[in-house]
């Protein structure tokens, strides 16, 4: 029952992802246990039980697997490997893989900035070592983050978009090790093996843990609660992206792709105020708005990337609305974490 949404929401992008390349090969995906690798390990899960030619899953995890994915410990088509990858030694332990997704990474603002160094490493030290256990012919992904265009004044975001922010910005750990990154995979971009990278902003849906502090989250939490109290006015622009959109553009950048780097964006343009009243009509709960403004310290004031290459490539039409994901969203908390 804990799947049941993720389950449904995999079937509707069925039609939109062909993950034959894939059949009788080894994926490792890291950060399994986040929003996106959960649903990058069911879509997998999903041709396992659709096909007779199955795709061995390896995840690595660095914590306790969430109650909601537990159930992988028992599968037989699934190997975890247990591990830090901000560790040099613990990549001894893994063989090598005919694809990775490398989708780990503190991905919350508060985390990130708390764990600057583990996450300046699993960025970049951990990717080094990653495509070194891609086989030669192998694929590899790359999760990055639409804040390597921090700084710049142009909106929306294209591929081609420069940042501008400094390595002492008080959030460079995330995005110069983004940069960083996406560095390594085009060096590694010379060889026989194919690395795309794909920029995401602003994924949001079910399959996270409680303890996720990311804005919508913690709207939901608050308003489960009783009220969804805003720390400033809401005036920052967001567009946000239902997790199975993100899902079905990343498989398509990876299998599909002919460009190395792309946007990974929703339809969703909306105000941090009314993401909290949509919230809170949902929950039926009220938004209280400050008299005096806290704020987010270095968030950018409105994050919009361009979706012009992906929509044109891969030719998807529909994008999951704001107000139906966040009803999925919720439905999804309730049954699993309030």
């Amino acid at each position: 029952m804990g799947n049941r949404i993720i389950t449904e929401d995999i079937a509707s992008i069925w039609s939109e992802i062909d993950l034959s390349p894939l059949a009788g090969k080894n994926v490792l995906i890291t950060g399994a246990s986040g929003l996106i690798g959960t649903y990058m390990l069911y879509s997998l899960l999903h041709w396992n039980v659709a096909s007779s030619d199955k795709i061995h899953i390896s995840l690595v995890t660095h914590r306790e697997l969430p109650a909601h994915l537990r159930e992988l410990e028992q599968n037989p088509a699934v190997t975890i490997y247990r591990g830090d990858l901000a560790d040099y030694h613990f990549f001894a332990s893994l063989p090598n893989f005919d694809c990775i997704i490398h989708a780990a990474g503190y991905g919350q603002p508060g985390l990130f900035m708390e764990n600057q160094i583990k996450t300046i490493r699993i960025n970049t030290m951990a990717t080094d070592l990653l495509l070194d256990h891609l086989t030669s012919t192998g694929r590899f992904l790359f999760v990055s983050t639409s804040e390597v265009y921090s700084g710049s004044v142009e909106t929306p975001y294209r591929e081609t978009t420069t940042g501008a922010t400094m390595p002492d910005h008080m959030r460079a750990c995330y995005i110069e090790g983004k940069r960083c990154g996406e560095a390594i995979c085009h060096a590694y971009m010379r060889s026989d093996k194919t690395i795309k990278i794909g920029r995401v902003s602003l994924a949001y849906g079910p399959g996270v843990r409680k303890t996720d502090k990311r804005v919508l989250y913690n709207f939901i939490e608050k308003g489960l609660h009783g009220s969804i109290q805003m720390m400033d006015a809401g005036r920052a622009k967001r567009v946000y992206c239902y997790v199975s959109d993100t899902v079905s553009l990343l498989w398509n950048i990876l299998l599909r792709g002919k460009e190395h780097t792309y946007n990974v964006g929703g339809m969703s343009h909306t105000t941090i105020a009314e993401l909290a009243n949509l919230i809170g009509e949902n929950l039926q709960v009220p938004v209280v708005f400050p008299e005096e403004e806290q704020g987010m310290r270095g968030a950018p004031g409105e994050v919009f990337v361009d979706m012009n290459r992906a929509i044109s490539e891969f030719g998807k039409k529909e994008f999951v609305s704001l107000r139906d994901g966040l009803k999925r969203t919720i439905e999804w908390y309730r049954e699993n974490l309030s």
